[in-house]
């Protein structure tokens, strides 16, 4: 008699709903709203906070850049999540806290949403946001982003990123917050409606199905209270990855969940940025 059980996925679009698999999962992303407008304030009257630079034609191709107090060490660039369909950049900017009491800047673009846009067409305009942060702010560049953001970060490690590579070249470090790295499960999912994801760009644009660039650094990070989906997207870039040369770890922080689990940028303390900043 055997030890183990066969498993199949019976319901896709269930362990790829994050609100609904966490309790009171609806007062996300409102319970952001606050906190964010409250830093983009402080920033603001501090005289720390450049808001809605351009970084492109589109209407949604800004960012926000918020400043160290003194010179900067070097740029943290933030990616937001939401199924590549929804939010924008102004619900994370408490988040700025941790890298900034570093000594970090930090830049937090928004970018145009399915289905008006491919997730090809994001990964582009996620580049260009990088370029035009980079050129504000000297020294290394870290990457971290949330989810879909997770997934854009990631794309930025690939050979194929579509950045100028003396900016690919300045990236110290990428951390993929419950990052979605393998975008071919997704077609099985209630929200492929909107983001039409077909065969061609499943494998076009999966991180995982990607050859990391020379020298990539990725720690993947998840909450422990995630679904199994998501626990196993985050780990398998990094496991993948390693295999073709790039240096990589995944952590699973216990007690937090798909929301829960980006609050510890906003701690300068925090092992999550810590681990982004390398201090």
């Amino acid at each position: 008699m055997s030890d183990w059980t066969l498993t199949a996925v019976a319901d896709w679009s269930d362990l790829y709903d994050n609100a609904g698999n966490i309790p009171k999962g609806e007062r996300w992303p409102g319970l952001w709203v606050e906190p964010a407008a409250a830093a983009r304030a402080a920033l603001s009257s501090a005289g720390r906070a450049r808001l809605g630079l351009r970084y492109g034609p589109a209407e949604r191709n800004r960012f926000d850049l918020f400043l160290p107090e003194g010179a900067a060490k070097g740029l943290v660039v933030y990616v937001h999540g939401g199924f590549w369909m929804g939010l924008d950049e102004s619900f994370w900017s408490h988040l700025a806290a941790g890298p900034l009491a570093h000594g970090w800047a930090v830049a937090m673009p928004a970018y145009t949403l399915a289905p008006t846009i491919r997730i090809a067409g994001i990964t582009r305009e996620i580049g260009a946001a990088i370029a035009a942060a980079a050129a504000e702010v000297a020294g290394p560049i870290r990457l971290t982003g949330h989810s879909a953001g997770g997934h854009l970060v990631t794309r930025m490690l690939c050979e194929d990123a579509p950045l100028p590579g003396d900016v690919a070249a300045r990236i110290a470090m990428t951390v993929s917050i419950s990052g979605l790295h393998d975008l071919r499960p997704l077609r099985r999912i209630g929200r492929n409606a909107t983001l039409a994801i077909d065969a061609a760009e499943a494998l076009a644009e999966s991180p995982v199905l990607l050859t990391p660039r020379e020298g990539a650094r990725l720690i993947g990070w998840a909450g422990q209270r995630e679904t199994s989906e998501f626990l196993r997207q985050n780990r398998i870039l990094p496991e993948v990855w390693r295999g073709l040369g790039a240096a990589t770890a995944f952590v699973e922080e216990p007690d937090r969940n798909h929301f829960t689990v980006v609050d510890g940028l906003a701690d300068p303390a925090h092992p999550l940025t810590r681990a982004l900043l390398e201090v």
